[in-house]
């Protein structure tokens, strides 16, 4: 199978003073998939402009025609299972059934005190997606919905007519650790890593393939053990958080170079950010449109 192409675009200008062209932009250069960050804020852009995530990847679903539209990630950061199957839902409608949930067990960041909560320590975070994951499989695929647990509940949840993708939209599960790799493995129909946090300031690009490369093999026997056909879920590759930064988006090169690299890992899908300027995402928005249109061709 060649190598699907994506792009992040995120979510920081206006609709009608750029917003919306990226995304028409984005259909027109082919790319697979464009999803957006699902954050309240997000690290150096928190005190800059940020819209929501559902209503923007509406008005894009409303503007383009084959162009997959997705999330990474949402997260139970500020999310409840039952509401976001709802909007969900409403989504994979309009999109025509165009809508893959990026979906992660969140972070430290601004979205874990946006509610006036402390922040989750990692095991209780882990302990809700554990929770969060399940239950929203059921609301996304069954018509009512009742279920009391440790952090959500639902009582007689109605989601008809359900959505349009059967029996739901799919998951692309965020994960590096082994409960969610396995939630992963069971629910998901693809998995995501970014690489490894730890090497992200003084790791070397080796380090990082020898680590992605630890993760994938740890991915294959925990669906071995679950009885998950390996080669039945996708693996993505979300960049601009590894050692190689933005190196890959200097030259359609550099990019073929490194996505062979992870092609060779077993990864299927890899997602570049948008080019944003003056930022950790800045990048040449020819070459960049270059990669878009060239490079998958190149991995086949």
């Amino acid at each position: 199978m060649s190598l699907r192409l994506s792009t992040v675009i995120l979510p920081y200008r206006r609709w009608h003073e750029g917003g919306r062209a990226a995304w028409t932009r984005a259909e027109q250069l082919g790319f697979h998939t464009a999803y957006t960050y699902d954050h309240l804020s997000w690290r150096t852009f928190r005190d800059g402009p940020w819209f929501g995530a559902v209503p923007t990847l509406t008005a894009a679903a409303s503007i383009t025609d084959r162009l997959r539209l997705g999330t990474l990630v949402t997260s139970p950061n500020f999310r409840h299972p039952v509401t976001l199957a709802k909007e969900l839902i409403s989504l994979d409608d309009i999109s025509g059934g165009r809508v893959t949930l990026g979906i992660g067990a969140g972070g430290s960041g601004f979205d874990a005190t946006a509610l006036g909560q402390e922040p989750w320590t990692p095991r209780e975070r882990a302990d809700r997606f554990a929770e969060f994951v399940p239950l929203l499989d059921r609301l996304l695929s069954e018509d009512a919905v009742s279920y009391e647990g440790d952090f959500y509940s639902a009582h007689e949840a109605r989601n008809i007519p359900g959505c349009v993708q059967r029996p739901r939209l799919p998951f692309a599960v965020a994960a590096t650790g082994p409960r969610g790799m396995r939630l992963a493995a069971r629910f998901g129909q693809a998995w995501v890593t970014t690489g490894d946090p730890k090497l992200y300031e003084n790791g070397t690009p080796e380090q990082s393939i020898q680590a992605i490369r630890g993760q994938a093999e740890r991915l294959d026997d925990i669906c071995a053990e679950v009885g998950r056909d390996m080669t039945d879920l996708d693996r993505v590759l979300l960049t601009g958080f590894t050692p190689d930064r933005g190196g890959p988006l200097q030259s359609l090169n550099a990019f073929v170079d490194f996505a062979g690299r992870h092609v060779e890992l077993g990864f299927t899908e890899i997602v570049i950010h948008w080019p944003i300027p003056d930022s950790q995402f800045a990048a040449d928005e020819k070459v960049f449109e270059q990669i878009a249109m060239e490079a998958p061709a190149q991995l086949r």
